[in-house]
Order: structure tokens, then sequence, then C-alpha cells
């Protein structure tokens, strides 16, 4: 009986290791594309969200700046698939950060764009930063 114990209790460690494990490969890199998280990040979001940033705050004053706002919020709602797929996502923190907070603040980013509204776009972009900082907060490592 103490060694069914044993084994059973071995069987739990192990698997929580491999859980964990697996949970780490996640978010580095998805499981069969080679694009890394980090590198979807400093590629594709970073740049979006600066330039989001400082188009709103400059206000846009004509429809090229429109677009290119209307062009940010567009890659950046597009990365919200991106981090959902590939079973690049680990855990609830991060599924509702990608697949609720930035895909339907970017959504509301865009909205407000396309109507040339800057006050509702802001007001969409500080709610959608908050997805980055939940997520951020659990699977960005410190330096």
């Amino acid at each position: 009986m103490k060694n069914n114990a044993k084994y059973i209790v071995a069987s739990i460690i192990m698997m929580a290791v491999f859980t964990c494990g697996s949970m780490i490969a996640q978010v580095k890199q998805g499981k069969t594309r080679p694009l890394k998280t980090a590198q979807l990040m400093k590629g594709v979001m970073k740049p979006n969200c600066t330039q989001l940033k400082k188009g709103l705050d400059a206000g846009p004053d004509s429809d090229k700046a429109w677009a290119e706002l209307a062009m940010n919020a567009a890659l950046i709602n597009e990365i919200s698939y991106t981090l959902m797929a590939d079973g690049r996502c680990p855990d609830g923190t991060w599924a509702k950060a990608a697949n609720g907070t930035l895909r339907e603040c970017s959504s509301a980013i865009l909205k407000a764009v396309n109507s040339k509204n800057v006050q509702e776009a802001k007001k969409a972009f500080s709610a959608m930063t908050k997805a980055c900082s939940a997520c951020h907060d659990v699977h960005k490592k410190k330096k």
C-alpha cells in the first residue's frame, strides 16, 4: 500500500513538472511555427502600439494619418488571434488578455479611428494597455 502511494505521488509530481514545462515553452513560442513570442511583441506589437500612441497624442491631421492609425489598430487586433494560435496560450490570464481585452479594445480603437474620434480611440487605447500589463505581470521575465 505504501509503495502505491509513493507511485501515485511521484506520478503527480512528474505530471506537474511536465505541465509547467510545456506551459513555459508555449509562452516562448508556438508549438509548430518558429515565431517566438518575444519576436512577435518586439517586431509587431511594440512598433504598432508605439505608433498608435504617438499618432493619437499628436492628433491625426490628414486622411493618411488616420489610415496609419487604422493599420496600427488592425495589426494589434490581429496579434490577439496569433497569441491564441498554435498552442501559444498557456493559461486563463493570457487568454483573457489576448482573447478578451486586447481584441475588444483594439476593435474599439479601430472603430473610433474609422469615425475619426480621437478621444474615444485614446480611451480604448488606455484600456487596451491594461491587457498588456495583466499578461506581462504573470508571464514576462523580470530583468
